[in-house]
């Protein structure tokens, strides 16, 4: 074994255990802690989608005319698995608490290029039940309007249009519930 190769795989081995990312290797995390905003005063006003290629199951939105709702900004790409394992979550959110004022919008933003076309993304929109609007961000313009670095990511948008919530990965699925639940003052 050369030296050159011992280094690489110490440096790999190292990355395992602290569980650290490997930028530009691994795009994909672990389930991380929210970013949450206290006060209203200190939330960031939620960005506009922008350089959206196509709608899907709506005409185009924009956050301006969402004021007054609840929004549920879902980064994803079907060929992310932690995409994928978080979608049942925001499907079933959407169906409980659409008529109380929460839009769901996902946001395809590709990683590769098969994913940017858009008969992929409708084949993956009908092969996971999802029936809220969808936009097809395939030049990340919403993505880096974000400044969003990862798949899955959920941003949830009270009605004042701030970004309240956070999270990036899969899980906090009931934290994410019971924050809709209360800005919509709904029972989760």
């Amino acid at each position: 074994m050369t030296f050159k190769l011992l280094a690489v795989s110490a440096a790999l081995i190292g990355f395992a255990v602290t569980g650290a990312v490997i930028p530009g290797i691994c795009d994909e995390v672990s389930p991380a802690a929210p970013v949450k905003v206290a006060a209203a005063r200190q939330a960031v006003t939620a960005p506009d989608f922008a350089g959206i290629s196509n709608w899907f199951n709506s005409k185009p939105l924009n956050i301006a005319d969402l004021r007054g709702k609840v929004v549920l900004v879902d980064f994803w790409t079907y060929g992310c698995v932690n995409c994928v394992n978080t979608l049942p979550h925001v499907t079933d959110l959407y169906a409980k608490y659409k008529d109380k004022g929460l839009v769901v919008v996902g946001v395809h933003t590709p990683e590769f290029p098969f994913e940017r076309s858009a008969s992929n993304v409708q084949a993956a929109l009908k092969r996971h039940g999802i029936t809220y609007p969808v936009a097809q961000d395939n030049e990340s313009k919403t993505w880096n309007a974000y400044s969003n670095q990862y798949w899955p990511a959920q941003y949830i948008i009270d009605q004042n249009g701030k970004i309240v919530f956070q999270h990036e990965g899969e899980g906090r699925y009931d934290e994410i519930d019971r924050t809709v639940a209360r800005l919509l003052n709904a029972e989760s």
